[in-house]
């Protein structure tokens, strides 16, 4: 006689069920609001079910990271397909873009806590990201790496004052024209 406990259950594809509602939670709640019991109750899920695919927090931080970076990566990607006129530009904008639209995801996927250093998924999906960047700089590959990173440290950083509301949009200024006129200074 089998019980609901031996029982395997179908979700379809329940790890990327519990993926997508933690990137809600994630965004409404911020990282604090994560954990894996409330996680399996949004989904509708005994609480054991999400350790079948995140033997941990720690790892369903990291997958939720990994996905930033894959959604970040396909998001500059699309943008440079585009052939804009100033590559630089619309990727520094898209960037900057990317972090106030994803403000809490943008926040772990840089969080100190997840070092990339043991967690190769997550450093495989920075790196494709990172590359996207450094492939629209050109130039070889010590040259094009200097650049790409020093490009990369100034988008960061308008968009982490921006967040953080270290640079006050004033009254009446548009917040798009206001990056694009830094992005385009830099």
């Amino acid at each position: 006689m089998s019980t609901l406990a031996n029982a395997p259950y179908h979700h379809g594809n329940l790890r990327q069920a519990l993926l997508e509602a933690a990137l809600i939670i994630l965004d409404r709640e911020g990282e604090a609001g994560l954990g894996l019991r409330d996680l399996a109750r949004a989904v509708g899920v005994s609480a054991a079910a999400p350790y079948r695919h995140f033997d941990s927090r720690a790892a369903l931080l990291e997958a939720l990271a990994v996905t930033g970076f894959q959604r970040f990566a396909a998001t500059m990607e699309a943008v440079a397909a585009t052939n804009p006129v100033d590559p630089m530009s619309a990727m520094g904008k898209t960037y900057v873009f990317f972090a106030l639209e994803n403000a809490n995801l943008f926040r772990l996927m840089f969080s100190p806590q997840l070092k990339k250093e043991g967690r190769p998924g997550l450093k495989m999906a920075a790196d494709a990201a990172f590359e996207t960047l450094r492939h629209i700089v050109g130039g070889d590959i010590r040259a094009g790496r200097i650049k790409a990173l020093a490009a990369w440290a100034k988008v960061h950083g308008l968009a982490i004052l921006l967040l953080d509301g270290q640079i006050a949009v004033r009254a009446g200024e548009d917040t798009e024209a206001l990056i694009a006129e830094i992005i385009g200074s830099l």
